[in-house]
């Protein structure tokens, strides 16, 4: 089989699991991190800090094992472009922590958090301003406060990073492009988001920040999250596949029990969740709820979610529950645990997999992948073991089963009834709409009149305004 014909089989493989249906048989995604530079012969360094070489290290990966679809560059920092900022927050592998370790997010004290108690104002009227005015220059070294003089580093920092940023995913094109012709893999996911909660508990207030303003102001919690809502679904909808093919990336971090009590899971985390998933089902974009942690206390409040929305990727929790209490209505994916693929023996992985392929992978629907991200000490001999036993004992009999042309690939359909959902509510007006700096309604004050015509004005300035909103969004969501 070529590898067009291959890539073609892999994706309808993959995306209808992810619609909770049965294919050939059960689609292989592992999301391998510092994994492909241990096998690829590269160390954790070479890697993050240059990711032409993450790049070919991960199709080396995907074309030796044979999987079904890969993430391009599961080492999403590239450091490489952290530096050219100078950001604060994070360890780089040879500078500062050993040159075969990870990288590192480096959380500061309380006292030292990006985002200050007495801030919450300033985030809630305007969080694309905060970000630029107060967020930024505190985690980039070089970056001067507002009102303070300008220097040369200063203007290097936003000028390098913003460049940076742009080589950085422009690449992405080409490799996801060499993914399909080389070894006929698919891309496993598209777009970012992550929940308002996270956010602040990861890039802002800090999660003992976050815990202690959950006591003394929660009101103010709440309406920041409200107010960030709709910047990350923005964030989503324009980063997410325009076929609508593979999932929305939802990486999640702190609003489980035991990080929150479920009380502030109820009245904080999951009424800024919910809206941002259902206005993704509107829009056909599945989401991947990559579970980090264990969130089984949660597991009938996603119930809540339209049928299919959602893919469960299981992390800590056991598989064989997540099969049982969420699989009548969303697709499952993980649930290895890294434990037994770093420090088990293949003859174990195998006989894992066969159960975990027979008993939740029976009905379609599963994706078989580790529970987390796998770093390098994941044994090689153990992830070969976990292919092999998937190819083995994963197949369906299944003969109504065809390929189908990827652009004709299930897209996502959501039903009436999902569309009659509340979804995200249609935010105020704010000072800075999603998926803007400067508003044209502001900037045209500042222009002499415009003669010829003022709709392509508008529409090139908002398109390159647009430029500067993803910059610091992206800072904020993928770096």
């Amino acid at each position: 089989m070529n590898t067009e014909a291959l890539y073609r089989q892999r994706l309808s493989r993959y995306v209808a699991a992810l619609r909770n249906e049965k294919p050939d048989c059960v689609p292989i995604r592992p999301f391998v991190a510092e994994f492909t530079a241990r096998y690829a012969g590269y160390t954790c360094q070479e890697v993050v800090h240059d990711y032409t070489k993450a790049f070919d290290a991960a199709l080396k990966c995907a074309k030796d094992f044979d999987w079904d679809a890969i993430v391009p560059n599961m080492v999403y920092v590239w450091t490489g472009l952290t530096q050219a900022m100078n950001l604060r927050y994070y360890g780089i592998p040879g500078i500062g922590i050993p040159a075969d370790k990870g990288f590192n997010y480096i959380e500061p004290p309380e006292d030292q958090a990006f985002m200050r108690a007495d801030e919450y104002d300033h985030l809630i009227a305007d969080p694309t301003g905060f970000l630029y005015e107060k967020w930024f220059p505190r985690v980039c070294a070089d970056a001067v406060k507002l009102g303070e003089p300008c220097t040369y580093r200063n203007n290097l920092a936003y000028v390098k990073g913003g460049m940076a940023m742009l080589q950085y995913f422009y690449a992405f094109g080409p490799q996801i492009q060499r993914m399909r012709t080389e070894c006929g893999t698919a891309s496993a996911i598209a777009g970012i988001f992550k929940a308002p909660f996270d956010i602040i508990a990861d890039k802002l207030r800090g999660y003992v920040g976050l815990t202690l303003d959950m006591h003394t102001q929660p009101d103010k919690v709440l309406k920041a999250c409200e107010a960030l809502m709709p910047h990350l679904v923005h964030v989503g909808l324009t980063t997410a596949d325009p076929a609508q093919q593979v999932p929305i990336g939802f990486w999640m971090h702190r609003g489980c029990v035991p990080f929150i009590n479920p009380k502030q899971f109820e009245s904080h985390y999951w009424p800024t969740l919910k809206p941002c998933i259902e206005e993704f089902w509107k829009h056909g974009h599945q989401t991947l709820f990559y579970a980090e942690g264990k969130w089984r206390y949660h597991f009938d409040t996603f119930r809540e979610l339209p049928d299919r929305s959602i893919v469960f990727h299981c992390d800590q929790d056991d598989i064989f529950e997540v099969h049982r209490k969420l699989h009548d209505k969303f697709a499952i994916s993980g649930g290895i645990p890294n434990v037994l693929l770093s420090f088990g023996q293949p003859q174990e992985v195998r006989a894992f997999v066969k159960r975990v392929l027979t008993e939740v992978g029976r009905d379609g629907g599963y994706i078989l992948d580790a529970g987390a991200i796998m770093q390098d000490d994941t044994r090689v001999e153990n992830l070969r073991a976990l292919t092999e036993a998937g190819r083995e004992y994963g197949a369906y009999d299944s003969p109504g089963y065809t390929v189908t042309p990827p652009a004709q690939t299930l897209s996502a359909q959501p039903t009436a009834e999902d569309l009659r959902r509340p979804g995200l509510a249609r935010p105020a007006q704010t000072l800075k709409p999603p998926g803007t700096c400067l508003p044209w309604a502001e900037k045209v004050k500042e222009l002499p009149e415009i003669t010829g015509d003022k709709g392509l004005v508008k529409r090139v300035w908002e398109q390159t305004d647009a430029l500067g909103n993803v910059f610091i969004w992206q800072c904020l969501l993928s770096f």
